[in-house]
């Protein structure tokens, strides 16, 4: 059902040091920067995406996905189901 994931978003307190830190991993800035608030990544055919957040500020998500599926209605019943 999943067919691929589009992008993942990820919070951080340290802008820079995230950057720094996939970039060491190969990861290629296609936009912002350790000095972003938002910056994305290229992975493969997806994206990471990292956001900046108020050191101050505790965390109440840890980010976000977003997924490719074939049919959204059928997935959303199959999550009712399953108790989600």
């Amino acid at each position: 059902m999943i067919e691929g994931i589009s992008a993942v978003t990820l919070g951080t307190h340290e802008m820079p040091r995230a950057v720094r830190f996939y970039r060491a991993l190969g990861f290629e800035v296609l936009h912002g920067g350790e000095q972003s608030s938002f910056t994305s990544f290229r992975a493969g055919a997806s994206y990471l995406n990292l956001i900046a957040q108020p050191a101050d500020r505790c965390w109440s998500w840890w980010g976000r996905i977003i997924f490719y599926v074939a049919d959204v209605d059928k997935l959303y019943d199959r999550s009712l189901a399953a108790g989600y």
